[in-house]
């Protein structure tokens, strides 16, 4: 099982870009690694990406070399990311619908409104329902919903504990009528994903 290692990510956990630029191929060989087991593909076009802090805070590093914002870009980065990590309570993910084509994506995602609302995991057979973030609403009142939704699953002592337990079943799955898809997570992502919980 993943150590665990819960963490807030703040300000003091950003390094200098030059600093960054130094470790950047080591931390990003480390982080393909880790995004590799936190990975979870539900039908043709669902992918879920559970983040944790090591995500997190490649993420931010990722957005201050790309954007070149310096110190003043710091706060917006944390301020966006930071609510990303797990709190040792729950599982954070993001869920992404990739559809190269963009027509097809178009078409797809107007099929699929409310499907933030229609995504559970399943912990030997008891269900925790997604909450999706309350940033903004991810489906429009077309009916179409976002290629990217931000969700949380709230784990209680008990199921964290049954989690925890090597051979557990964990499902993850959407239950929405246009996409009715699961996924029975390997031994080595539940492993993973153990950890964020205290």
């Amino acid at each position: 099982m993943a150590v665990n290692t819960i963490r807030s990510l703040t300000r003091e956990d950003v390094l200098p870009i030059e600093e960054y630029e130094k470790v950047r191929r080591q931390r990003r060989a480390n982080i393909l690694d880790i995004k590799r087991r936190r990975r979870v593909a539900i039908g043709p076009h669902a992918t879920f990406y559970f983040e944790s802090y090591d995500t997190m805070w490649y993420q931010v590093h990722e957005m201050l070399r790309i954007e070149g914002g310096g110190a003043r870009q710091i706060d917006e980065e944390i301020e966006a990311y930071a609510p990303l990590v797990p709190t040792g309570r729950e599982l954070v993910a993001t869920l992404m619908f990739e559809i190269e084509d963009a027509v097809r994506r178009d078409c797809e995602l107007r099929k699929l409104g409310g499907v933030e609302e229609a995504v559970f995991l399943s912990v030997n057979g008891e269900q925790i329902a997604a909450l999706p973030e309350g940033d903004i609403d991810r489906t429009n009142d077309a009916g179409k919903t976002s290629a990217v939704h931000f969700l949380r699953f709230p784990v209680s002592e008990q199921l964290t504990s049954r989690f925890k337990q090597e051979g557990c079943e964990a499902i993850l799955g959407i239950r929405h009528p246009e996409y009715p898809h699961m996924a029975v997570l390997t031994e080595a992502t539940r492993s993973e994903l153990a950890g964020d919980l205290a």
